[in-house]
């Protein structure tokens, strides 16, 4: 997991601001405030306009003396984190997100759970956020263009989320699904797009469930901007950003594995599993490297790719006895 003490972020980086308060309804009652890990002060929380946002629990951030998965790395500015990205509903450019996603309408906003649970059903996110807590966590998110950032997320482990609807031993996998609303996202109205919308991401069950695996509503004690995602993210920081589907309205538990969105596209380039390997060459360039973001041309901060994504210890025995080359 790598989560890494606040303490030495920048404080205008983690400190709530007044304009973010009032983008939405619910992001009201969040109050994603930044927390000073070192000095095990909780997560800030804001007036809440809904009654029942109130009574949200805050958890305060794991002190780095107790935390296994602590990292000192430092992570990219709030600026470069929200303004290069790959959100292709917003278009194909790095800076497309930033530039058009502001159009997206992020409340109300609910999230369609089905398949293979005793409680199926259409959630509003508000009704699941009252039995999480959150906590900030710095991941390393790597995409497969061969770059990568370091990101203080904030937001609830996966399973927390999955638990609440009580799977069924018939549930081996788990598939996100992203929103199709071709009037406020103009990457789906794009014709020159290759994408089969809507976007549709996948896990095995195990991976699901595994600690690391994290659901985001905000990142540096800020509310999730759109362009990363808002309102609701998944973040696998031992797998491919692609993984990371965001704009979450649907989750549905199967038996059988689900056909992502990248697998349809380009299956001998992109496959369901996705964990790094600096050991495979992407068909069209080589990952014993990357670019960790920021950098510039005269010093493109390269550096040498880690299995996993640098998350190895946590992760290699869900993979035990794979093909790590053919399950790519």
């Amino acid at each position: 997991m790598l989560i890494r003490s606040s303490s030495d972020i920048p404080s205008s980086e983690i400190t709530p601001e007044s304009v973010y308060l009032q983008r939405r309804q619910f992001m009201h009652g969040i109050g994603v405030g930044a927390a000073m890990a070192g000095l095990g002060l909780p997560l800030a929380s804001a007036a809440a306009t809904k009654p029942e946002l109130a009574a949200l629990n805050y958890q305060s951030v794991v002190a780095k003396s107790s935390n296994p998965f602590y990292t000192d790395e430092k992570p990219a500015s709030f600026t470069d984190a929200s303004t290069y990205n790959n959100f292709y509903e917003f278009g194909t450019d790095k800076s497309d997100p930033a530039r058009y996603a502001d159009a997206l309408t992020t409340d109300p906003w609910s999230v369609s759970i089905e398949g293979e649970v005793a409680k199926p059903g259409k959630y509003p996110l508000e009704d699941m956020m009252k039995l999480m807590t959150l906590e900030e966590r710095i991941y390393r998110l790597r995409c497969v263009e061969a770059w990568s950032m370091v990101i203080p997320w904030v937001g609830f482990p996966l399973a927390d989320l999955l638990k609440m609807f009580e799977p069924t031993s018939s549930a081996k996998y788990v598939e996100f699904t992203t929103l199709v609303r071709r009037d406020e996202m103009r990457g789906q109205r794009s014709a020159f797009s290759t994408i089969d919308w809507p976007y549709k991401e996948g896990l095995r069950i195990d991976e699901a469930m595994h600690p690391l695996a994290f659901m985001s509503v905000g990142m540096y004690g800020k509310v999730l901007p759109n362009q990363n995602g808002a309102p609701i993210r998944l973040v696998v920081p031992w797998k491919y950003g692609f993984k990371s589907i965001k704009s979450i309205v649907k989750i549905r538990f199967t038996s059988r594995k689900p056909r992502t969105s990248w697998e349809g596209i380009a299956p001998n380039e992109y496959g369901f599993y996705a964990n790094v390997n600096p050991e495979v060459d992407h068909p069209r360039w080589t990952q014993r490297y990357e670019r960790r973001l920021p950098g510039s041309l005269l010093r493109p901060n390269r550096i040498e790719t880690q299995m996993f994504n640098g998350y190895g210890d946590q992760v290699a025995n869900l993979y035990k006895g794979m093909n790590l080359r053919r399950n790519y």
